[in-house]
Formats: structure tokens, sequence, C-alpha cells
């Protein structure tokens, strides 16, 4: 997804960031606006204006123009093309139970490039079902279907015990890239792409934030 060279270039801080950019720039191309500042970006997400134009400048093929900004349309071609948003990459989820049935039918993936073609399950209850449109096989075909499907991306929402098993089983069926929302380290070759999502850090932050703002109005 995106050129490989391009993105091994920048740093993950400003690629975290660019969704986050693609969104507001949808919403403000929606709403009729033709083109917007970096200042304007910075304040309505509160972030610095500076670190703003320093990730525009890496993505963007024109430079913004004195009092009239950046086009927006241009803007949100460039994120396409950088990240690959424009080049839909076909996907697999294993374990279709309570969060991944949440992720299978968020329609809103293939805005960001990733289309998810096929579910897994060991679950007999689970599988031949349809859920969000997307037919769930029986986990025991994975590596054989993804192969035959020529699918890159796995995501895995499974129990910790299951993910590594999963992992495996992924890449011996070609996949290069792993979304991984189990709370476990998965143990992979060093070419293979990994994103965990810690759902529990994210808690701790959440909750610790929390505890600060309540702090604060006492």
């Amino acid at each position: 997804m995106g050129n490989n060279q391009e993105i091994k270039n920048v740093s993950k801080a400003t690629i975290g960031r660019l969704p986050a950019y693609h969104r507001y720039l949808k919403e403000r191309q929606a709403a009729g606006e033709m083109t917007i500042s970096s200042t304007a970006i910075a304040e309505d997400l509160h972030l610095n204006a500076v670190q703003v134009r320093k990730d525009l400048a890496v993505i963007s093929s024109v430079a913004g123009k004195p009092k009239l900004g950046f086009e927006v349309e241009d803007l949100i071609e460039d994120i396409n093309k950088f990240l690959g948003y424009d080049n839909v990459t076909d996907a697999v989820l294993v374990g279709a139970g309570g969060l991944g049935s949440a992720l299978v039918g968020y329609d809103g993936f293939r805005n960001y490039g990733l289309n998810i073609v096929a579910a897994f399950d060991t679950d007999p209850m689970l599988i031949d079902t349809v859920i969000g449109g997307i037919k769930v096989f029986d986990a025991q075909e994975l590596s054989k279907l993804v192969r035959r499907l020529n699918v890159l991306i796995g995501i895995i929402a499974v129990p910790r015990g299951a993910a590594q098993k999963v992992a495996d089983e992924l890449v011996e069926g070609g996949v290069r890239a792993i979304w991984n929302f189990a709370p476990v380290h998965l143990s992979l070759p060093t070419n293979i792409a990994v994103k965990n999502e810690d759902m529990a850090a994210s808690l701790a932050i959440l909750s610790k934030r929390l505890a600060e703002i309540l702090y604060s109005e006492k």
C-alpha cells in the first residue's frame, strides 16, 4: 500500500497523523471548502502548526499558496496516493466472534484501502454463515484459501492462546502484513509487517487521563 520507499523515509508519527488529516479534509470537502491553510488544520485538530506544515510537505505534490493555503482536493489525493488508499488491498479476518464481527461489519475500511474478502473461525455455529456480507470459512482452510485468494493482509481477532498458530498459518498462506488484536506478542519473520492493537494499554491511558480530569475538577 503506497510507495514503500517513500514511507520508509517518513517518521511513524507523521504516518500516524495522516489518517486524521484525511478524515478532516474529507469533512471540509463535504462542507464545500475548496482551500485550507495548515494553520486552520492545526487549530481544528489541536496540533502544532509547524508540525502540520512539515507533515503536509512530506506528502503534498504542491506547496500551499500564500493566503489561500492548500487545495483540499489535491491534499486528499496526495494522502490517498501516499498511503495507498486509492489502491485497495484485500484482507482476511480470523476470529468472527464479537470483535471480529464488528470489524467485518465496518464498511469504512474500503475508504482506507482495505477490503475484507473472507472471515475464518473454528465455531461450527459461525462457519458458513455470512456476517456483514462476508462469508465465514472453517479456520482449517485458512492457509489454503489465503494462498488461493492471494491475500496480503491478515487481521487476527482470536483469543491469546490461538493467536500465534493463526499468525503462522497466515504467513504460510502468503500474508505479508498482520493487524493483531489479540493481547499477545507474535513471533514472526522479520519480513512480515505487524501492527498490534493493545487495548489494555489504550484503556490504561484513558483511565489515567480520566483520573487527571477528575482530580483537576476537585
